[in-house]
């Protein structure tokens, strides 16, 4: 079969940036896409701006931070932007920068400043504007296979931020170190801001799945990027479902809802060059699945039926989720996973869940594409919800820095303190400190805390596990001195309980298992796991997705019998759960 010629693929740009909300499909399309243009004849460089990147599995190559020829594609190489890799080669540049002169004293200060998560975040930019100054020479098309949205809107706004930060400020020092070593930088940032904003070199792909939130969610990142300058945009609507079986009502409800978010998307994407991709039958693994992705015609169902599919037992519902952490008279749950899999959802069921047994609950979020409120669309007593809004925690830590340790500093001191605090990583330290104070909440109450896709949330943990260890050192050999941090409260499974979700699907079950490795090595144990929007239980026989079911078995018996303490589900619905109403029936007590 031939692939399909995609309409963004007919005169495609230097550089395509593939962005929208976590699981609508960007790894799979972005390798698809730059598996075409390698089959072309070009040389193409595939980059993953993701910490929690699943390009290995999906391409059998084991991913570094420099170009990794992939077997079987002749012409593609791909390269995964490493933050812990990025972040060491950072620190030793600004070390190596510093003067002969410094002082044991003095480079010990500078290592100390950059140890903290905002450094991880500029090294990984850094990194990222090479490719787009001069490091990327070699490659005809380098393809960006970005983070989930909100993570993603903080990296293109970086050009802009330092750019501008950097300009006539070559004092002073901040959490990334002397000032003088980021103004070596300073031209291959706006090398970079130039090639973002340049709609002749730079395509950005907004990816999005026939569903009202990632519509919406793509609809906000046009804006955004727009005011940004990157106005050269594309759509991409992922897994456009079609039904085969004119019989079968959950194919036909499936199809109906896809086609009516379609109709009904904002005007300002659906006025986009747009392209469809139809769903598919497999999970896109490996270099064929890749490659019949964009493929025209009808694919063939592999597998045929399964007749020995697994049933979800009695109790593996929200509701005897809900019922199990309802038995603590308070304490910390964090909803945690891949993009796109459902953790708003859960989240938020389960807050209304335990208000239902008598509860009072915070439900907040750390996702700065936040969509709880959307989510709930409603209030109810005993539920007090917010969200830690990344401006506003920023506006007010550096309040709060300026009151207490700009008080006695003259004018002139205080201006320059100013300049520091206004760095665009202020805003990860002011982060962290508002998740501290969530976290402490727990003590005399629920929260039900909404996290970030996996890898914006495990750079939070880092800037938990930073501080953990800085409170340490600075307690050694004080006797009985005792501190509690952030850390320490996540390790404790009676006031934390970690539910991790995930999808029926190779890909979000492999990212999940991943995360709960990373959590591990940090002695935080999952309390649970579960699998959202199975199509097990819903009694479809149209043969596609039949043929997704016999896939999703073999993911639902791995998660219960092999990875998951305990597994809860929660079924495909017709009917999407948004609003107090619909959320309450999913953890409503059954006896």
């Amino acid at each position: 079969m031939k692939p399909e010629t995609l309409k963004l693929l007919s005169h495609p740009t230097r550089y395509i940036f593939f962005t929208g909300k976590g699981g609508v499909g960007k790894t799979s399309l972005s390798t698809a896409v730059s598996l075409q243009l390698a089959d072309g004849g070009k040389k193409v460089l595939l980059v993953s701006t993701d910490s929690a990147s699943n390009l290995d599995e999906m391409l059998g190559v084991n991913l570094s931070n420099l170009p990794t020829p992939v077997p079987g594609a002749p012409g593609l190489s791909v390269l995964n932007i490493d933050p812990d890799a990025a972040a060491e080669a950072y620190r030793q540049r600004v070390i190596h920068q510093m003067s002969a002169e410094s002082t044991e004293t003095e480079v010990s200060t500078v290592k100390e400043q950059l140890s903290g998560a905002c450094t991880t975040e500029i090294a990984s930019f850094d990194e990222f504007s090479s490719l787009l100054a001069d490091e990327s020479k070699d490659f005809d098309h380098v393809i960006f296979d970005t983070a989930p949205t909100g993570h993603t809107l903080r990296l293109l706004s970086l050009p802009k931020a330092w750019t501008g930060f950097l300009a006539g400020n070559d004092r002073g020092a901040s959490c990334l170190g002397p000032h003088s070593g980021l103004k070596m930088q300073e031209l291959r940032f706006k090398a970079a801001l130039d090639a973002l904003s340049n709609p002749a070199l730079t395509t950005v792909a907004l990816v999005t799945r026939p569903e009202s939130s990632a519509i919406a969610e793509a609809s906000r990142t046009s804006d955004e990027l727009k005011t940004m300058g990157l106005s050269n945009q594309w759509l991409l609507v992922n897994g456009v479902f079609k039904a085969t079986d004119g019989q079968d009502t959950v194919a036909i409800a499936m199809e109906s809802m896809g086609q009516k978010c379609i109709q009904d998307m904002p005007l300002n994407i659906r006025e986009l060059r747009q392209d469809q991709i139809p769903l598919r039958a497999f999970d896109t693994v490996g270099l064929p699945a890749l490659r019949a992705l964009l493929q025209s015609g009808v694919q063939p169902l592999p597998g045929g039926r399964s007749e020995q599919l697994p049933t979800m037992k009695s109790g593996m519902g929200l509701d005897a989720l809900a019922d199990e952490l309802a038995k603590s008279e308070h304490g910390l749950i964090m909803v945690m996973g891949k993009g796109g899999v459902g953790k708003t959802t859960i989240a938020a069921a389960l807050a209304l869940g335990l208000v239902q047994r008598g509860k009072s609950v915070h439900l907040s979020t750390t996702d700065p594409a936040s969509h709880l409120a959307l989510t709930l669309d409603g209030a109810v007593d005993g539920l007090r919800v917010d969200r830690i809004d990344p401006v506003e925690e920023t506006r007010r830590y550096i309040d709060k820095i300026m009151a207490t340790k700009g008080a006695g500093l003259d004018e002139q001191e205080q201006a320059l303190m100013l300049e520091d605090l206004r760095s665009p990583c202020t805003e990860e330290v002011a982060v962290f400190h508002a998740f501290s104070h969530v976290v402490s909440e727990a003590r005399s109450a629920f929260v039900v805390l909404d996290t970030a896709p996996t890898g914006h949330s495990m750079l939070l943990m880092d800037a938990t596990g930073a501080y953990h260890r800085q409170m340490t050192r600075e307690f050694e050999g004080r006797g009985s001195a005792r501190f509690i941090t952030p850390l320490m409260r996540l390790q404790d499974p009676e006031y934390t309980k970690i539910i991790l979700v995930t999808l029926p699907e190779a890909t979000p079950v492999l990212q999940a298992e991943a995360l709960q490795e990373d959590l591990r090595r940090a002695k935080i144990e999952p309390f649970a796991w579960v699998i959202n929007k199975s199509i097990l239980a819903t009694g479809t026989r149209d043969p596609l997705l039949m043929a997704r079911i016999a896939g999703e078995a073999k993911q639902v018996v791995r998660v219960s019998e092999q990875l998951a303490k305990k597994t809860f589900a929660l079924q495909w619905l017709a009917k999407p759960p948004v609003g107090i109403q619909e959320l309450s029936r999913l953890v409503q007590r059954t006896h």
